[in-house]
């Protein structure tokens, strides 16, 4: 097959330079035309043909040296169209001088501005139109027959996702939605703005569509989460574009459309670090995380890497969570140095060693058992074991090896604890601040409530549910609890540790709480279900659980800090010596003969904890 020119020149640039010099000629005979109404003089013609080899010349080289040819007709853009000016401007110019200073023919002044005006029309409208064509060749069917689609939005997300859609094979936009009366009626790319977010179920009905997409990632999570709500309870579909920060990041595009996820209805707003000085106590040092395979541990280790510690040293009871945290850490963070220990926080001799081996200045304690009803019963002493005498073997490690720091993560479950976990949280808090009052090691203590999709959380049960068809089951229509993002949770302990000077505990801005039955019933509508389809179950509420959960105890109150999302707890009197005596005894004796006798030792040591009958 004949690919291309004697001259080297491939056969479609050899054409559509051709086509330009046509064009070229074209409009400079009707420059000539208009100039003279229509009726060109033989004397202009004649020096008008003169003329011919010069513009010819001219206007070859500059097409070519503007590289006119480098981009494809059937992607014609802006910068295609730039060119074409810039190239076009300067051939005009040089014929202009070339004829006034040569006096090649007699031409007139208005047609040397009439050529490149029409040259200009005539080159950018052929690509224009081929690239309309060949996209009516290829999509017009498509988009006759795509799924029509609203777009939830009329901010510059809207916009860029309005043109990326333009020429989508899946989709057809039928409509705007926007939270703002005054722009209802108007246009946005040609797309009318149809109404407002609270009418999207009679739009829905009007305009017989099923799904939504939010491109609202530049406005607060309020709404969002306002706008997401209501297109889910209309019924719809609902997709949704990156966020704000991934965007500006480079890591996705306006395009990368994704089905809304229960993150995004959590409605939280990003958290603001204190980078610099979170740099200056974590770069340059060793961190220790104990837990660092579960949730919170593997997170936080996660948001430290990027302030570059001299070591992480990833301390954790489970080798294949420790194993796949290791192996996230080559592939993620490959200039992060870390050091894997499998260990056991009771261990105070491995503590020892790994203390004398690697001196951390900062700990970071996320090892606990936290699931409520696994731990209220033949388990409960291994939770006192594990959650108090664990921390304690921590924070005693701590203190003999002179880390700086020691931040413990607690749960709201430990205010006015109802079961076994919330007490022996508590009473891991009371053991550290027993610690602070004698000893040179800070510790610092932050308290927050349940992180969506944690280890042993409803989130993921309700997936599975809901994958095997149903029930969802939920303990009990009116139990609500207070809900947050796992890298959000994160970085607030990183940021209250920070902060912390010892002895404090940190409570976390949790948000309105959120009653359990409807996270049910948005997960189930998310996953394209109704309520129909899957049914939600009411089982009880299981042994130690609550109907709400609590950030503060009844003697404690709260103070504001610098940080709009963290206050401090104003806590009670630290424990005496005599306390710590007893506590030390029950810890290091024998276990309790049963439950009972667990629960009624354990509530000497935290008073506040009243055990379910």
């Amino acid at each position: 097959m004949f690919q291309s020119m004697s001259h080297g020149i491939p056969l479609k640039r050899a054409l559509a330079l051709g086509h330009d010099l046509l064009v070229a000629v074209v409009c400079w005979f009707l420059a000539y035309w208009l100039r003279f109404n229509l009726e060109i003089p033989d004397t202009f013609l004649s020096g008008a043909t003169h003329g011919l080899a010069l513009v010819l010349g001219i206007h070859g080289a500059a097409f070519w040296m503007f590289g006119l040819y480098r981009g494809i007709w059937r992607y014609a853009s802006l910068m295609d169209l730039r060119r074409i000016i810039l190239a076009v401007g300067f051939a005009a110019m040089l014929v202009a001088t070339a004829v006034f200073m040569f006096t090649v023919a007699d031409v007139p002044r208005s047609v040397l501005v009439l050529h490149p005006l029409l040259l200009i029309l005539a080159m950018g409208g052929s690509r224009f139109a081929y690239r309309a064509w060949r996209d009516r060749l290829l999509y017009g069917r498509m988009v006759i027959e795509g799924e029509p689609v609203l777009v939830i939005g009329d901010g510059d997300a809207a916009d860029r996702l309005l043109r990326e859609l333009g020429n989508s094979r899946d989709w057809v936009v039928v409509g705007i939605v926007t939270n703002e009366a005054r722009h209802v009626g108007n246009e946005l790319r040609g797309i009318k703005i149809v109404g407002l977010i609270d009418q999207l179920e009679q739009i829905k009905e009007q305009l017989a569509v099923c799904k939504a997409i939010v491109a609202m990632p530049e406005t607060s999570a309020v709404q969002r989460r306002h706008a997401i709500e209501v297109a889910v309870q209309s019924g719809l579909s609902v997709l949704t574009v990156p966020s704000l920060d991934d965007m500006l990041a480079g890591k996705v595009s306006i395009s990368q459309i994704r089905l809304v996820q229960l993150e995004d209805l959590l409605g939280r707003e990003p958290v603001q670090l204190d980078t610099g000085a979170l740099k200056d106590w974590l770069g340059e040092h060793v961190i220790l995380v104990t837990g660092a395979g579960g949730s919170i541990g593997a997170e936080l280790v996660r948001q430290i890497a990027p302030f570059r510690p001299r070591l992480l040293v990833l301390f954790e009871q489970s080798e294949f969570a420790l194993y796949q945290l290791e192996q996230e850490f080559l592939r993620q963070f490959p200039g992060t140095p870390i050091a894997c220990v499998v260990g056991d926080v009771k261990d105070a001799a491995l503590l020892d060693r790994v203390f004398s081996a690697y001196r951390p200045s900062v700990i970071f304690h996320a090892a606990a058992y936290k699931h409520v009803p696994l731990m209220e019963g033949e388990n409960a002493w291994q939770a006192v074991r594990n959650n108090a005498f664990g921390s304690q073997c921590v924070a005693e490690a701590a203190i003999r090896h002179g880390v700086e720091k020691m931040v413990l993560i607690s749960t709201d479950k430990a205010v006015n604890p109802t079961n076994v976990m919330g007490a022996t949280k508590r009473l891991a808090e009371r053991v550290l601040r027993a610690r602070q009052a004698t000893q040179g090691t800070s510790f610092v203590t932050v308290r927050f409530g349940n992180v969506l999709g944690s280890n042993g959380s409803v989130i993921p049960t309700f997936r599975e549910q809901i994958a095997r068809g149903g029930p969802v089951t939920v303990t009990h229509p009116d139990i609500i609890r207070y809900f947050m993002l796992i890298p959000e949770a994160a970085q607030l302990v990183l940021q209250a540790g920070l902060m912390g000077k010892g002895g404090e505990i940190f409570v976390l801005e949790m948000g309105e709480p959120i009653r359990i039955a409807d996270l049910a019933r948005d997960m189930i509508r998310l996953s394209g279900f109704t309520e129909d389809e899957i049914a939600i179950e009411y089982t009880g509420l299981r042994p130690g659980e609550k109907l709400y959960e609590e950030l503060l105890t009844d003697h404690e109150q709260t103070l504001p800090t610098p940080h709009p999302k963290l206050r401090v707890a104003l806590s009670q009197e630290a424990p005496d010596q005599q306390w710590q005596a007893e506590l030390e005894n029950w810890l290091c004796g024998p276990p309790p003969e049963n439950v009972a006798a667990l629960k009624a030792s354990l509530k000497r040591f935290v008073p506040e904890y009243a055990p379910q009958q």
